[in-house]
């Protein structure tokens, strides 16, 4: 994921969801949760609050990316050893459940392109996560493995080279072909995800995803951060359409459903394309009070909940809506709010909503979001996951 936004706690109350089978070729619509180590913290976000009957998938993030032995290593040790345990507990009360190992995120992604880099450095670290994380002490914890790889060639944290591009596909060749050992030695499937960038050059330049698309299961994609605090100018994190009056470079493939249908012409079939949903939104400071803030000049960062500029969603929903003026584009199909000097953009269920029906519409694979902590608490009609599993069960 990007820059993980912090959140706090946040379930839903039970609600009646669809268990459906998850792998290659297998039925639709999955619901992935990213789950991330550090909820346990500030947020006060247990493993035992997931609100598993409304998810198919759990993503926990991350595991590290060891420069110096070139494998898999825990994140955090002491809070990922007692969340392994908790997530088997979890598992076994919910049993429909796919549990994945997160590997890399954007802090954590600097030394992809060295273990990728030749044959024997890629073996090494396959292994390692498989024998870390499927195998020994946490085999049953884990049904596979999802690698975010942020970026290929781009760099993040770190610059990439040219050779990633070849090397990220090599290393998922490799990491379907320990996985299909294990299976054949287990008789367990394993599956294998990767986290999908949202921007051109991610999907047409910097790496080969007809090739890729061979060897994982699903891409979940990034489908936000379109726009942020890091531009001087407000505009929507994850707007759905193109708007007419985005005045930013690029804006015609800078939304959601462009992304998809790019990765589409770059040969991902649709019945592996996960669209991500983000359960936060950014804000803007000093935003001066024309056209209700959008596409404005701003001079400076927002508020945040736990980040300045980043807001969970059950902040801005608790905090934010009552007391600010709301908004919502008839071509983007997203909210965002306004109070005559800070702007913020978020998705609510009505925008949430219209994405599960575009999956519907156009037969994707499913949903997945970052993250589960983001979420309001105890307010049915308000979570972003309850809209989410009431309109993939109703249907297009």
């Amino acid at each position: 994921m990007s820059i993980p936004p912090t959140a706090t706690p946040a379930t839903t109350p039970n609600a009646e969801v669809v268990h459906l089978p998850s792998g290659k070729g297998q039925p639709s619509p999955v619901i992935i949760g990213y789950y991330t180590s550090w909820s346990i913290y500030a947020r006060d976000f247990q493993v035992a609050d997931i609100p598993a009957e409304q998810l198919t998938h759990i993503n926990y993030a991350f595991a590290n990316v060891d420069g110096e032995t070139g494998t898999c290593v825990l994140g955090d040790t002491w809070a990922d050893d007692a969340n392994f345990r908790y997530l088997g507990e979890l598992k076994g009360r919910f049993p429909h459940l796919k549990v994945l190992i997160s590997v890399g995120g954007w802090t954590w992604s600097a030394n992809f392109s060295d273990v990728a880099s030749t044959d024997a450095s890629r073996r090494r670290f396959v292994e390692s996560c498989v024998t870390r994380f499927l195998i020994g002490r946490y085999e049953g914890v884990f049904d596979g493995i999802d690698i975010d790889w942020e970026f290929p060639v781009e760099g993040g944290m770190k610059p990439g080279q040219p050779e990633d591009k070849q090397n990220f596909t090599r290393l998922l060749a490799e990491f379907r072909r320990q996985l299909d050992a294990l299976t054949q030695r287990t008789g367990t499937p394993y599956l294998l995800t990767i986290a999908g960038g949202a921007d051109l050059d991610f999907i047409f330049r910097n790496t080969e995803m007809e090739k890729v698309a061979q060897y994982v299961d699903f891409i979940n994609v990034m489908a936000y951060d379109y726009h942020g605090t890091w531009e001087k100018v407000t505009n929507f994190n994850a707007p759905l359409f193109f708007s007419s009056g985005d005045p930013s470079p690029g804006a015609a493939d800078a939304n959601v459903d462009a992304t998809v249908q790019n990765y589409l012409r770059a040969g991902v079939p649709a019945e592996q394309l996960v669209l991500g949903v983000p359960f936060y939104g950014r804000s803007w400071a000093g935003v001066p009070d024309v056209n209700n803030g959008l596409y404005q000049p701003a001079k400076g960062v927002g508020p945040g909940t736990w980040e300045n500029g980043v807001l969970d969603y059950w902040d801005i929903r608790q905090n934010y809506e009552p007391v600010y003026r709301k908004f919502t584009h008839p071509e983007a199909q997203v909210p965002w709010l306004y109070d005559g000097q800070t702007f913020i953009t978020y998705d609510d269920v009505e925008a949430v909503t219209r994405k599960a029906q575009y999956v519907l519409q156009n037969g994707l694979a499913g949903i997945m979001f970052w993250e589960l902590s983001g979420d309001v608490r105890d307010a049915p009609e308000a979570s972003l996951l309850n809209a989410i599993n009431t309109t993939l069960r109703r249907g297009p």
